[in-house]
Parts: structure tokens; sequence; C-alpha cells
């Protein structure tokens, strides 16, 4: 036990900067949206208003999950709990996926396993190092709900629902470390599963039926294929029931214990999905910087494209379902529609803006990881191979852009595509053809600012350009988000790219704003490459 816990604390030296960045980011915006709910919306009137719009909209579901009550403390959970539970799944991936499989793949298992420990003895460590880690997540969130006035046991509560999740996710990560061959495949599939536990969520939600006074509403059965929606069943502010937390806890740790027994029985650096042997000879365009990345990254960007179109069918689904719904009623109409200033939009048009915009979200994802695999090559030795043929740094970052633009580009068309193909099976005729392909894709500027901006932390600061790369998304997405509800400075939500996206349908495409962001995406990549030059590859 000694050696377990010696290992134990190895890793958490190792993650001593990133888990506390992690930890207490989720805790603040857990406190930062407490405390602007209780400024924004002090009026129980307002809540109720608000409370009854989000019960009858699927949007409104689909993104933030179930309303439970106008009290404070209820619309805080309902606007933050899906947000932070993604937040603290991701973390919880990471943090597993770095500590087993990356680290099998990097031979730093082999020398731990050259010392005489039991075999599952690193994944024990790892195991625990996320239980703790999401205990002390949950002890944060509480205490940063508390701190805003929240009653105390509903914080409580509401913590544990955060921590349940990321606990579960830590057990889950685990299990995907077994089966996929590599560390960059553990990564992927681990996060996508957080992003279909949230889409799970969010569908049953989206189909669940509202009370009589429209302050509650049940949800699907769908979501109880969710972590996510067994955590916010918990209900902490309005009749806290633990019995759904102890459901998922028991979950974690039985998947936990078998997860160390496949362990025991797996030879090192083994999957339980083999992987597969590549070709002989590279296929055509295989010789090029260019086709070399578009073969390492198909398959990444076929599962952003999977993930874009079941959001855009969503969005052409259910937009019939909510202009049904909400166009019988004039004062929710009319009260949704205050949501979107100076605007004389159909409500189907507000609901598939809204979704269009997270599909732009997706399409800024792929493209990050897209630069962001220049890191792993780098990294791990295989860049400096590459450039040691009469190939410049400069065409090996260029490909890499190329393909990130591209990504970005395809993304964002399959989720409009899906969403035209979800409207016209619905017998909807909503515009001219190509309306919401084109919407979805005036969100590529945008996303393409977020991808120059990592290849310039790749160029300039290698070792921390991953979390520096996806957090920069991450708070594009909560000043997005959450930037009104704060009451944040407008120069400040100005930061964000996708502040300056248009909302189409509801808002004309504005070509000055685009045609900037794609000049700053340019100088960016310009930027990046001139960087690049410049300094020495680093391990």
């Amino acid at each position: 036990m000694s050696g377990i816990m010696a290992l134990v604390l190895a890793q958490a030296r190792r993650d001593r900067i990133v888990l506390p960045v992690w930890i207490l980011g989720i805790a603040f915006l857990g406190f930062a949206v407490a405390g602007a709910v209780a400024t924004e919306f002090a009026d129980e009137a307002d809540r109720a208003a608000i409370i009854g719009v989000a019960a009858v909209s699927p949007a409104f579901l689909f993104v933030r999950g179930l309303p439970d009550g106008a009290g404070v403390g209820a619309v805080v959970f309902f606007q933050g709990y899906a947000f932070t539970a993604v937040l603290a799944g991701l973390m919880s991936t990471f943090l597993v996926i770095r500590h087993t499989r990356t680290d099998e793949e990097l031979g730093r298992a082999e020398l731990i396993g050259s010392v005489p420990i039991p075999r599952a003895a690193s994944l024990t460590a790892t195991l625990m190092l996320g239980a703790a880690a999401n205990l002390v997540l949950a002890l944060c969130v509480a205490a940063g709900f508390a701190a805003a006035g929240l009653p105390g046991p509903g914080a409580v509560t509401a913590g544990a629902a955060v921590g349940a999740v990321g606990a579960f996710f830590v057990a889950a990560s685990a299990a995907i470390a077994q089966v996929m061959p590599s560390g960059r495949a553990a990564n992927g599939a681990a996060a996508g599963l957080v992003g279909a536990a949230y889409f799970l969520r969010g569908i049953g939600d989206a189909f669940g039926t509202p009370s009589a006074d429209l302050t509650r509403v049940t949800s699907g059965w769908v979501s109880l294929l969710s972590p996510i929606g067994w955590g916010q069943r918990s209900r902490p502010f309005s009749a806290a029931d633990p019995v759904p937390l102890l459901v998922l806890t028991t979950a974690a740790a039985t998947l936990a214990l078998a997860v160390v027994a496949v362990r025991r029985g797996r030879d090192l650096g083994a999957s339980l999905l083999p992987e597969r042997a590549g070709r002989e000879r590279a296929g055509t365009g295989g010789g090029s910087f260019l086709g070399l990345a578009w073969g390492q990254q198909r398959p990444t960007m076929i599962g952003w494209c999977l993930f874009a179109a079941l959001l855009g069918g969503i969005a052409g689904g259910l937009g019939p379902v909510v202009s049904d719904v909400i166009g019988g009623n004039e004062s929710l109409r009319e009260l949704i529609l205050r949501l979107v200033p100076g605007s004389r939009a159909e409500i189907i048009d507000v609901f598939t803006a809204a979704l269009l915009g997270i599909a732009g979200v997706l399409a800024a994802a792929a493209g990050i990881q897209a630069i962001l695999r220049l890191r792993a090559e780098e990294a791990e030795g295989r860049a400096e191979l590459l450039l040691a043929t009469p190939r410049s740094r400069a065409r090996w970052l260029g490909a890499n852009l190329v393909l990130a633009a591209t990504s970005v580009t395809v993304v964002a068309a399959v989720a409009g595509t899906a969403a035209t193909i979800g409207l016209t099976l619905s017998g909807v005729v909503n515009g001219p053809p190509g309306l919401l392909i084109g919407a979805a894709l005036a969100h590529v500027p945008a996303a393409a600012v977020f991808v120059a901006a990592t290849a310039v932390l790749f160029a300039a600061v290698p070792r921390v350009s991953i979390p520096l790369g996806w957090g920069m998304l991450a708070g594009g997405l909560v000043l997005g988000q959450f930037g009104e509800l704060l009451r944040l400075p407008a120069w400040l939500q100005d930061v964000s790219p996708f502040r300056h996206s248009a909302a189409m349908p509801v808002e004309p495409f504005d070509p000055a704003a685009a045609l900037t962001m794609t000049a700053i995406a340019l100088a960016g990549a310009g930027i990046s490459a001139y960087l690049l030059r410049r300094r020495d590859l680093t391990a």
C-alpha cells in the first residue's frame, strides 16, 4: 500500500498546477453564476418567467438542463450544472488517460513496473487521485455556492452532484484506457464519451414533461443513460435526493474494480482493441506533409463530424416542436423574442441559431485538436525525424493549418446540412435552400481565429500549448454562454471571437466582421510560422 501511496503523491506532484486550475476554475464558475442569478433575477417573478420559458422550450432544456423551481438555488443549478458537470468530466478523463495509457505509450509505466509493486498499482493510484480530485472539486463547488449565499445543504448536494459525475468519468476513462491502443485514441474516445453524456442528457431533457405551473420539468428516460442526467436528478435546491448520486458513485466504484481486474490480466502496452498495422507503403499523397496529416487525423475528423451531424439533426428535428409549443402562447413568444433584441425572428430560427452556435464551438474544437497534434508529434520525437528531411518547418505547420481549416469548415457544413435535412424531414420549409448551411458556416471565421491562436501558442510556448489552447476555447465558450448573465463588460465579452459571429438566420450575415476575423486568422498563421522557424524543437 505504501508503494501505491507513493505513486499517488508522484502523480499529484505532476499535476500540481493543472488540477488546481481545473478545480478552482470550475468552482469559480459556479460561484459567479450563483452571484449573477441572485443579482440579475432578484425578483421571484423574473425567475418564474425565465423558468416558464425554459420549461416549454426544448432548446433551453437541451442546452441548460431541467428547471426545478423558481428559487435562486434552483435557477442557479439549472443555469450552470450541465456545463460544470461537463468540465468535471473532461478534467477526470484527461487526468486518467495522462497517467495510464499515455504513460504506457511513452515508456514511463515500464519504468514504474520494474520495481516490486503490483501490476495494477499505477492504475489504482490514478483512480485514487481521480477520486480525491473530484472530492476536492465537490467541496470547492459547494463552498462557492455557499459563499454566494445559497443554502448550505443544497450547496453541498450540488457540489456532490458535480463531483459524482467527475468520479464516474474517472472510472469510465480508466476502462477506455484498457481498450484503446494509444493515448491519443483514448483521449478522443473519453472526451467523446463526455460529449455523448451531455447529448443524451440534452435529448432526454428536451423531450421532458413540464408541470402545470411551468416551474418544473420531468426528463425523459433517455437522460437515464447519461451520468450527467443522474446527477441533475439529485434536485439539490428543491427536494434534495441523494439516491441518484449513490447510484452514480456505486456504478463508478463497481466499474473501477472491474477495470483493475482487467489491468491485472493485461500485458503492459497491450490493449483490448488492437492497433491496426499501417500500410506497407504510403498511399497517394502520403509522401507530403498534408497527406501525412490527413492520414493521421482522418478518424478524428470523422468523429467530430458525427457529433456535428447529431447536433444539427437535433436542431432540425426539434425545431418544429419548439415552434408548435410556443407559437400558440403569445406571452411566452414575446418573452423569448426579447432575448434577441431588435429581431422579428421566428421561434424556430432562434432555436436553430442557438444550436448551430454550439456547432461552431465543435468546429473550433476540431481545428484546435488538429493543431495540437503537432505538439504530440514534437514531444514524442516524431517531428524531429520528419524535419530531418529537406522540408521546412513552415510547410509542416502550413499543412496542418490547412487540414485544421478544412476540419473547421467540414464540421460546420455537416451540422448545417444535418439541420437542413432534419427540417425537411419534418415537413418544414424555413427559408431558401442552403440557409442553415450558411448559418453554420457563418461561425467558421470565429473558429479559425481560435485555430490560429492555438498555432501561435504552439510556436511560442509549446510546453503549455495544450492546456492553453483548450483553456482559450473554454474561456470563449464561458464568455458566450454566461457573459450576459454575469454582466461582464462589453469589451471583455468582445474578446471572444464567437461574439462577432452572425447568429443566422436570426441575424443577417456581417461580411465586415467575417473578413476581419479571417484576416486575424491569416495573420496568426503567419506569425506562428515565423515563430516556429526561430525556436528549437522541445521534448
